[in-house]
């Protein structure tokens, strides 16, 4: 791990492309770091709200990236209190990062997009951050409806990159299909991103 950070301070500088996971609590994301990886690097827990920092990991598959494993939003068994410091982080993580070209947005297939995960969207697409959604935890669901979930869940339009990608990281189901776009996203981005550019930074707070 390059960093753990509980403030905007404590965020290290800001070198080569970022990628970001977000999502709500409990939706899967230290099994989702742990299976894309392949090492156990992030510890992963039943309780809703157990990260509570943003956790940075270097990767250098390709030419390298970093990582970062943002906290959970949305229904968690903490304060109220802990819950706004961590939205905090999440809103001045993503206005600051000027590297950050692609935000992995986490869904529990279960469920499908609640209402935070549409605030969360709006607000990251309001900034220009790229978002591509991955529903996890889809071998709880049977396979005949994953098709009919994935046009539901796509009902308002779901912003992202690419279609959703459907994985289980304890199967290892569809992790490779995104791993491979993973690895082409960010070959085009270091092709086609100009030196110095930046996101525009608008709208209001998550």
């Amino acid at each position: 791990m390059t960093a753990t950070c509980f403030n905007v301070r404590q965020f290290p500088p800001s070198r080569g492309l970022e990628v970001a996971l977000a999502g709500r609590s409990n939706v899967g994301k230290s099994t989702f770091i742990n299976g894309l990886i392949q090492k156990p690097l992030a510890r992963v827990s039943s309780t809703p709200g157990k990260t509570r920092s943003a956790n940075f990991f270097k990767v250098n598959a390709g030419k390298g990236f970093t990582l970062v494993d943002l906290p959970g939003f949305g229904f968690a068994s903490r304060s109220r209190s802990e819950r706004v410091a961590w939205a905090k982080l999440i809103e001045e993580f993503m206005i600051r990062r000027d590297n950050l070209v692609l935000l992995v947005h986490l869904v529990d297939f279960r469920h499908g997009l609640l209402e935070n995960d549409r605030i969360f969207q709006e607000w990251a697409t309001g900034h220009r951050i790229p978002v591509q959604v991955v529903f996890t935890k889809i071998d709880k669901i049977s396979r005949g409806r994953w098709a009919s979930l994935l046009k539901q869940y796509s009902a308002p339009p779901t912003s992202s990159v690419v279609e959703p990608f459907l994985v289980s990281m304890e199967k290892d189901w569809g992790a490779e299909k995104f791993v491979l776009f993973l690895e082409s996203y960010l070959e085009d981005i270091e092709v086609s991103r100009p030196q110095g550019q930046r996101r525009g930074r608008e709208g209001s707070a998550f």
